[in-house]
């Protein structure tokens, strides 16, 4: 799968552009605020409906405009594919494709695969265990439709429920037969949904564990770990709610539930966030990436789109060289790439073997840069 042409109108920094890319390695270099990852931005709008860094989508519509447009042109298996987002402010988001709008923005993902890895990235280490399910369910929602809709389900039954324990809490009053039906709710999509993340972990680490090695030379053994308090069989899930219903009502909020789940990541078995270096951190997650791109791939047969912003800081050269051996392959796609240097990137990329097409961003204008000039 590629990206052929993008057209950003009123998005963030830029007022109106249309860029084509190319099959291969797509570099944008500029300063920082530039815009450069803007764009890549606006292919993950494309890709997931949704802005990787801000999900409120107004607050990327360009300052003083009323709306936004990012389109783009996609080679799916041979066909060309047209898909729309467009945001106006006080109305609803509109995604199309082919110019048919969807009913349900869920029905989009999984079709365009894509991976970003970002600074932000690290929110995933040091932030509590939402960060890291966010990460999970992302990743599984992109090959596994009925996965996504049992989150969905979950998650409206488990704001109802809250909403009727605070419901009780503010009026001084308890009605656990109210309670019961919303817990019901939450029993089936609950089993599946840890069964799936359970699964989905077991296959992923073998990928993981591979691509950390080539990134770090063998040195550490990295791992991901699921933590879920969550039993198997539906009447242990039953009686787990029941066993908590007094620290519900207490709390105003359910406190247990596959909403609680988390992700233990490890270096020879001891926790990442406290014993690994910044550069093992940063190691650590390009890999964890880099493996959800084959893990897509593998699930849905499609190459996902490879997003990659200002990723070379904090980690050593000889985990560059390994980083460019690992994008440059076969079996990695299309790939986007930002930095703040022109030649840097571009070259590396060339050593490697790979196709480069190189953008110079400035002030929100980009301007293609022929092979021979970026050499």
């Amino acid at each position: 799968m590629q990206l052929t042409e993008l057209q950003l109108l009123h998005f963030k920094n830029w007022t109106e552009v249309d860029l084509a890319f190319g099959p291969g390695v797509n570099c944008l270099l500029g300063d920082n605020g530039s815009g450069k990852t803007n764009v890549l931005d606006a292919v993950h709008y494309l890709c997931l409906t949704k802005s990787y860094f801000n999900p409120i989508d107004h607050y990327n519509i360009a300052h003083g405009e009323e709306h936004m447009l990012v389109s783009g042109t996609f080679d799916r298996h041979g066909e060309t594919e047209v898909v729309a987002c467009g945001v106006q402010r006080g109305v609803k988001k509109t995604m199309r494709r082919n110019d048919k709008a969807y009913d349900r923005l869920a029905d989009h993902i999984g079709r365009f695969p894509a991976v970003m890895i970002a600074p932000d990235d690290a929110a995933i280490i040091h932030e509590g265990s939402e960060a890291r399910r966010k990460w999970l369910d992302s990743v599984i929602s992109q090959s596994d439709r009925p996965y996504l809709q049992q989150l969905l389900a979950y998650n409206k039954a488990l704001t109802q429920r809250n909403n009727l324990l605070r419901y009780f809490a503010e009026n001084r009053t308890w009605d656990a037969a109210m309670l019961e039906p919303w817990t019901e709710k939450l029993i089936p999509p609950a089993l599946d949904i840890h069964a799936r993340r359970a699964q989905f972990v077991a296959d992923f680490n073998p990928l993981f564990e591979e691509v950390y090695a080539a990134l770090s030379g063998g040195r550490e053994r990295a791992q991901v770990v699921y933590r879920s308090h969550v039993p198997q069989e539906e009447a242990d899930v039953r009686a787990m709610w029941a066993d908590a219903e007094g620290d519900d009502r207490r709390l105003r909020r359910t406190t247990v539930g596959t909403h609680k789940d988390d992700l233990v990541f490890e270096l020879d078995g001891h926790p990442l966030k406290r014993m690994g270096s910044q550069g093992q951190q940063k190691s650590f997650l390009i890999a964890l990436r880099l493996a959800q791109l084959a893990s897509m791939e593998s699930a849905t047969g499609v190459k996902p789109i490879l997003l990659l912003d200002d990723i070379f800081d904090k980690i050593d050269e000889r985990r560059v060289a390994a980083l460019m051996d690992l994008v440059t392959r076969k079996e990695v796609g299309q790939v986007f790439i930002t930095d703040t240097s022109l030649g840097r990137i571009p070259s590396l990329f060339r050593q490697a073997g790979a196709d480069v097409r190189v953008f110079q961003i400035a002030a929100g204008t980009a301007q293609p840069i022929p092979a021979a000039k970026n050499a």
